[in-house]
């Protein structure tokens, strides 16, 4: 599998077990209805490490656009190769959110709660006041990228792997799964932690096109949010771990 294949794998079960928990909470008759938002995040946390799982050993796990340029900014990954891997995540992201629908589709059909429905697509804000969206998608993508540079930063030192695949993939599965589970518990409830362009761009792209009965508006107005706030975050994250450097 080369890095390119790794990446779109890799996203596309992220997607689909992340968005996949969010569809068996909130969508009616599921087994998991209602189940809460504690569910959610454990669910989104271990559906990060099943892709990481997949991706580490060959692209290094970046699965996120934000991760992507954050390392390129920082100096751990060619900005030639950023295009293209964005473009995998991109394309994974929209098939997983496509086999969620399909998966789901008859519970899709009993739903009539618009806001449920889009929510097993792509994030939302829990109080629309759009500057403090942004701050929130920022910060919580600041995390993610500052954790994982300086986490693999200690790995590649301590197991002296100049080589290894660099990305959330390089602190290992576990480490990168507790940290999204942590970043959903400490900072999710006021947007719906999208941390990651293309877990919310493509998925809402799908949610656009897709025969949904009862699926109202994609919400476009808000999508900028969690499209530019983590690339914002990353880009913070990057240069502050240059500058420590």
């Amino acid at each position: 599998m080369n890095e390119l294949c790794a990446e779109f794998i890799g996203t596309m079960i992220m997607i689909l077990l992340g968005n996949g928990v969010v569809a068996n909470v909130v969508l009616n008759g599921t087994k998991g209805n209602n189940g809460g938002w504690i569910v959610i995040t454990l669910g989104w946390g271990l559906a990060v490490f099943t892709g990481v799982t997949i991706a580490g050993p060959y692209s290094g796990a970046h699965l996120n656009p934000a991760v992507t340029i954050g390392l390129a900014i920082a100096g751990k990954f060619a900005w030639a190769k950023t295009g293209m891997f964005i473009v995998s995540q991109m394309l994974g992201a929209a098939t997983g959110a496509f086999l969620v629908w399909l998966f789901y589709r008859h519970h899709y059909n009993k739903t009539e709660d618009q806001g449920a429905i889009l929510a097993t697509f792509s994030t939302s804000p829990a109080i629309r006041k759009l500057p403090n969206n942004f701050f929130c998608e920022m910060l919580g993508t600041f995390v993610l990228v500052f954790v994982v540079l300086y986490i693999e930063g200690a790995t590649i030192a301590c197991n002296a792997l100049p080589d290894v695949k660099i990305g959330m993939g390089s602190l290992g599965a576990l480490p990168v799964a507790l940290l999204v589970t942590a970043i959903g518990l400490s900072l999710g409830g006021t947007t719906g932690y999208a941390i990651n362009p293309a877990r919310d761009l493509a998925p809402r792209l799908m949610h656009a096109i897709l025969p949904i009965k009862h699926k109202g508006t994609s919400d476009w107005p808000y999508s900028f949010v969690p499209i530019l706030a983590p690339v914002f975050g990353a880009t913070i994250a990057a240069m502050l771990h240059l500058f420590f450097k």
